[in-house]
């Protein structure tokens, strides 16, 4: 038989199973012993949250391949390729390690059936064993207790947030949620919560498996000024340690702070100057993105991000209201059907001079005609537009160059968002 390619490997997964989301960990671990699996590193950190899941990953692997550690990634969706969710030192699984894993994980199987992420699970842990790295962070694609990536007993558990969303799957209230995000906590192993209101399962699952919880507020905090931040917190000793006058971040820097009171409980060299450059270095597409570039011999700029609920939102009109900009500031905006819209645009709704809404690129999108409506209710300025890439050309044509275009919603936002920036810098 003819080898897959990753895109046919991709088709194949997608019909493999009945429903695109079937929480269970069952037929993971009977697939994952039957192919011999046993833990992907000898450093496993898992990481959940509501939102903040991936630039939180991404600090931390920056944190510690700055030791020389040897890293590996794993988190989803992805933007552009399938390839983005499965790195290893920063780098990109090819093509061909891909279907290699995928390979593995079909001869694994044997009867089992199992869903396109779970599939894709499988095969990052497969491949990560093969790499032999020193650790690996893994993002729990939905929830925490019955997620694929909960199969491995990680040696420390970060929660990022907590917020209502995915409700059909968690329930909807945030105490809920944090029960099925407590759900990654392991006997014994370090916990640590970003919220500032951690709901009480959360801290009854960590009483009960005897976790040492560290919570923002209480072990460890940060305070952001108008130039610089600074971060505070407690090692496995219960001493504090400060690190002062940090450079302010693009990327949300109370997931910096979670980052680094997980760094620092794993007892690892404390370098002031290798921290602020592995912090300054990280970089996550799509999430609090700028970017500069010409469109009609018109210099332009616009900010990416894939927030796409409330607590996103909510987080989003802060960053805006902190780092103003000499224009005016325009919306790209799009949401799948299932996201709480009235409370995104509770959020954001008087932030933008203009809104251009459009349709997403999945049967799952919420009509354009609905967002418009909603807008208008508001009293906002909105047009249509038949595609995202449409819309943003429309803002691109009232845009100057110091303004600033805000296009978020959803990662088919930012996806489209960049297949037509790449195409308007061939065109230039």
């Amino acid at each position: 038989m003819t080898a897959r390619s990753l895109g046919e490997w991709l088709t194949y997964l997608e019909q493999l199973h009945p429903s695109a989301i079937d929480m269970g960990l069952d037929r993971s671990q009977q697939v994952a012993a039957q192919m011999g699996l046993t833990r992907p590193a000898p450093q496993v950190i898992t990481v959940t949250g509501t939102n903040g899941k991936g630039s939180t990953c991404a600090f931390m692997a920056s944190l510690l391949r700055a030791q020389g550690l040897k890293v590996g990634v794993y988190s989803s969706p992805h933007l552009l390729r399938y390839n983005e969710r499965v790195q290893v030192q920063g780098v990109e699984a090819t093509d061909d390690q891909l279907c290699a894993a995928f390979e593995a994980v079909e001869c694994g199987r044997g009867d089992i059936s199992l869903t396109y992420f779970e599939m894709g699970t499988l095969a990052a842990f497969w491949l990560f064993e093969q790499a032999k790295l020193d650790a690996v962070v893994l993002e729990v694609g939905l929830g925490g207790r019955l997620d694929a990536v909960n199969l491995i007993d990680a040696d420390m558990a970060l929660v990022t947030s907590i917020g209502v969303d995915h409700a059909d799957w968690l329930g909807n209230t945030r105490e809920s949620v944090a029960f099925e995000k407590a759900g990654i906590f392991r006997e014994g192993r370090p916990a640590l919560c970003g919220d500032l209101d951690p709901p009480q399962p959360l801290l009854d699952k960590a009483q009960a498996l005897n976790c040492p919880l560290s919570l923002r507020g209480r072990d460890f905090d940060l305070q952001i000024g108008a130039t610089a931040w600074n971060w505070s917190g407690t090692d496995a000793n219960g001493q504090s340690v400060e690190l002062r006058a940090l450079p302010l971040l693009d990327l949300p820097m109370q997931n910096a702070a979670l980052a680094l009171q997980a760094y620092l409980l794993l007892g690892l060299p404390w370098e002031e100057g290798t921290l602020r450059t592995a912090l300054t270095d990280t970089r996550v597409t799509g999430r609090l993105d700028r970017r500069s570039f010409e469109w009609q011999r018109k210099p332009l700029n616009v900010l990416l991000d894939v927030g796409h609920n409330p607590h996103a939102a909510a987080f989003l009109a802060q960053r805006l209201q902190q780092r103003p900009v000499p224009g005016k500031r325009l919306a790209v905006f799009g949401l799948l059907n299932d996201k709480d819209l009235e409370g995104v645009l509770h959020q954001l709704g008087k932030t933008f001079d203009s809104w251009a809404v459009a349709p997403l690129p999945t049967p799952r999108s919420r009509p354009a005609e609905e967002i418009e409506q909603a807008l208008q209710n508001l009293g906002a300025r909105v047009t249509s537009h038949p595609s995202i890439a449409l819309a943003l050309e429309a803002q691109c044509a009232h845009a100057t160059a110091d303004d600033e275009i805000v296009l978020f919603g959803s990662f088919y936002c930012v996806a489209e968002a960049l297949e037509w920036l790449a195409g308007a810098s061939r065109r230039k």
